[in-house]
C-alpha cells in the first residue's frame, strides 16, 4: 500500500509519524484537522495500539473526532481537558519564523483555540507548504452569517490601507449554499497574494465587527515538521533554532495503510 501513495501522501505520512513521537504517555493532545492531520491521527493511533500509550486527544473538528473514535484514540472536549501538553496540527502554508496560514479545512477557530491552549504547537506539512511571504493561499476569515455582506465589505474596505497584493474576498460556498463551519459561522476567503505584515493584519481582522476569528497563525507555532517524498524529514524548532534531519522508513507493511479508507 505504500508504494501506491503519491509523493505528497508520502511526504505527508512521514512528517505524521514523525510527529507523533513527540507524544509521550498519559499526556494531553490537540488533534488537527485537514488531510495531513489525518496522517496524524492514524500513526497516533498505531502507537495506541501497538504501544499501549495512553492519550486523551482534544479533536478540532468533528471529523477529527470521529475518525480519533474510529481508530481507538480516547477523546475529550477541551473545557474537561482545560490545558494540553501539546497540538499538532497541519498548515496551509508557513514561513521561515514559523507563521501559519490554516482555515482551508474550515476548522480554524477551533484550531486557533485548541492551539493557543496547549504548551507547544507542532505542525506536520510537506515541503510545498514552506514560502517565503504568506500569502498565496487565500487567508480565511470566520464571520457570523448575521450581516456577513456588511462584514465582507468592511473587510475590502480595511484591507485597501494594508500591505496585501490584491483584495478580492469569497464567500466560501458548499455547493450551492454557504459552507457552515462546527460553530455554524460562515468562512470569507481573502484572496491577497502576499501578506506584508502578517501581525498587523490578523489584529485588525479581528477588530472588524462580525469577524470571529482569521486564519493567521503568529507566535503560536513551535516546531515544524516537514516530510518530503523520499522519506526524509526536516524538524525545525523555532525557540532553540535546532534544525534536526531525519528519515521514516516507509515500510509496505505497516498498520497505519490499513487505516485508510477515504
Amino acid at each position: 500500500m505504500a508504494a501506491e501513495l503519491s509523493p505528497i501522501d508520502k511526504a505527508k505520512f512521514v512528517a505524521a509519524k514523525r510527529a507523533v513521537g513527540f507524544v509521550q504517555n498519559g499526556m494531553k493532545v490537540g488533534l488537527g484537522t485537514g488531510s495531513t492531520a489525518a496522517w496524524m491521527v492514524r500513526c497516533l493511533a498505531e502507537r495506541v495500539r501497538e504501544e499501549g500509550l495512553r492519550v486523551t486527544g482534544v479533536p478540532t473538528s468533528t471529523r477529527t473526532a470521529q475518525l480519533a473514535q474510529q481508530l481507538g484514540i480516547t477523546v475529550t472536549s477541551l473545557d474537561d481537558a482545560k490545558w494540553l501538553d501539546l497540538t499538532i496540527d497541519g498548515a496551509d502554508e508557513f514561513d521561515r519564523n514559523l507563521n501559519l496560514i490554516k482555515g482551508g479545512g474550515a476548522a480554524l477557530l477551533q484550531e486557533k483555540i485548541v492551539a493557543t491552549a496547549s504548551d507547544q504547537m507542532i505542525v506536520i506539512a510537506d515541503a510545498a507548504k514552506e514560502v517565503s511571504t504568506l500569502g498565496a493561499f487565500p487567508l480565511p476569515v470566520e464571520v457570523i452569517p448575521f450581516g456577513w455582506q456588511t462584514t465582507k465589505a468592511l473587510i475590502e474596505e480595511t484591507l485597501v490601507s494594508l500591505d496585501v497584493l490584491n483584495r478580492d474576498c469569497t464567500l466560501r460556498m458548499n455547493g450551492d449554499k454557504p459552507l457552515i463551519t462546527d460553530e455554524s459561522n460562515y468562512i470569507v476567503d481573502l484572496h491577497l497574494k502576499r501578506i506584508g505584515n502578517p501581525r498587523q493584519l490578523a489584529l485588525v481582522l479581528n477588530q472588524i465587527p462580525g469577524v470571529v476569528e482569521n486564519g493567521l497563525f503568529i507566535d503560536i507555532c513551535d516546531i515544524v515538521v516537514i516530510g518530503h517524498g523520499d522519506g526524509r524529514v526536516t524538524v525545525r524548532n523555532i525557540n532553540s533554532g535546532a534544525v534536526e534531519d531525519d528519515h521514516i522508513d516507509l515500510a509496505p507493511g505497516d498498520n497505519i495503510f490499513a487505516d485508510l479508507g477515504d
